[in-house]
């Protein structure tokens, strides 16, 4: 017979902003073994004095942290790692697919920049599309000193570290893991299930620089999630999920149902990625470019894996249109 862990005890830090996205929120986690801490938040001052000020007020500081866990490779997840490092220099685990990105390897990152102006012209993007090239390529300079220093040891599907059990659930980011304590149901989300915004699936290239499917490997992550019992879901941004089980059901209606205002305005019609997100998004076009073309790109396919909408190619470009049915 297999007995209960003792529930860890989690402390949040929530640090506001103004952005939509409310809040940057990663958590210091105390088990029977550890004192974890969970994401690191942005790197600002102020990310960095929520911290010490969740420390302190419980009896804490910063030597007494055995291990950082990272739930994916994204800057407002990543941003303090190298600075508590430097004070305190403890191992950091995050998913063996997140090493290429958290290390910055520049040839993966160059065929990256490729990957997405190949993406952008064939999907009719245009001069808007050149213009996210460019933004990316400055990037790639600017953002050097975002490399995490040091070892980052490996998590795969299965893993424990802790009392946890690391759940694969890409979509968000390709490297996304979940860390549940299955006795308790308590869930370490990251940035899978967030209550008042659903969670962006990002178009991304694989290691090969192949297009991943990022809204179906989303969409497989939610019912993945399904089959645990959970109770409470600590997300990366906005307030503490208290039910993720209603949730999850109701991200999953949504994506449906996204994919079938998305299916109504290609019926009938032979349109390009791009002029669907017009369509669909308007002036978000223009202002949020990388996130609308990652949604539309990723339901256009979703329905084209139900065979209800299919392209073709012509002068390097894709059009989409409605499958026809017997």
């Amino acid at each position: 017979m297999k007995l209960k862990t003792q529930t860890p005890t989690v402390y949040p830090i929530i640090v506001p902003t103004s952005s939509s996205l409310k809040s940057f929120n990663f958590y210091l986690v105390k088990t029977k073994q550890a004192l974890i801490l969970v994401d690191t938040g942005v790197n600002v001052d102020k990310c960095w004095n929520y911290l010490m000020n969740v420390l302190e007020d419980n009896g804490f500081s910063l030597n007494d942290i055995d291990k950082i866990i990272l739930t994916h490779n994204h800057n407002d997840h990543i941003g303090l790692v190298n600075r508590i490092r430097s004070h305190n220099p403890i191992p950091v685990y995050a998913h063996r697919d997140a090493m290429l990105r958290l290390k910055r390897d520049e040839a993966f990152l160059k065929k990256r920049i490729a990957f997405f102006q190949t993406l952008y012209n064939e999907m009719g993007c245009g001069d808007r599309g050149e213009k996210q090239i460019e933004k990316l390529n400055k990037a790639l300079k600017k953002n050097k000193s975002q490399i995490i220093e040091g070892e980052i040891l490996p998590l795969v599907e299965g893993d424990e570290i802790d009392g946890f059990r690391v759940i694969e659930t890409p979509g968000h980011a390709p490297d996304h893991i979940v860390l549940l304590h299955e006795d308790s149901g308590l869930l370490l989300a990251g940035d899978h299930l967030i209550q008042h915004v659903s969670s962006n699936a990002l178009i991304e290239p694989d290691k090969q620089g192949e297009k991943i499917s990022s809204l179906l490997q989303y969409e497989h992550s939610l019912k993945k999630l399904k089959d645990y019992s959970l109770s409470i879901a600590y997300p990366g941004h906005g307030e503490i999920v208290k039910n993720p089980l209603q949730l999850i059901d109701k991200r999953i209606e949504g994506i449906e149902k996204k994919s079938e205002k998305l299916n109504n305005i290609v019926t009938d019609q032979s349109l390009t990625a791009a002029e669907i997100a017009k369509i669909y998004y308007q002036e978000k076009y223009g202002s949020e470019f990388s996130l609308v073309m990652s949604e539309i790109i990723g339901h256009l396919d979703r329905l084209e894996s139900y065979n209800r909408v299919t392209k073709e190619k012509q002068d390097g470009i894709f059009y989409y249109y409605t499958r026809e049915t017997n």
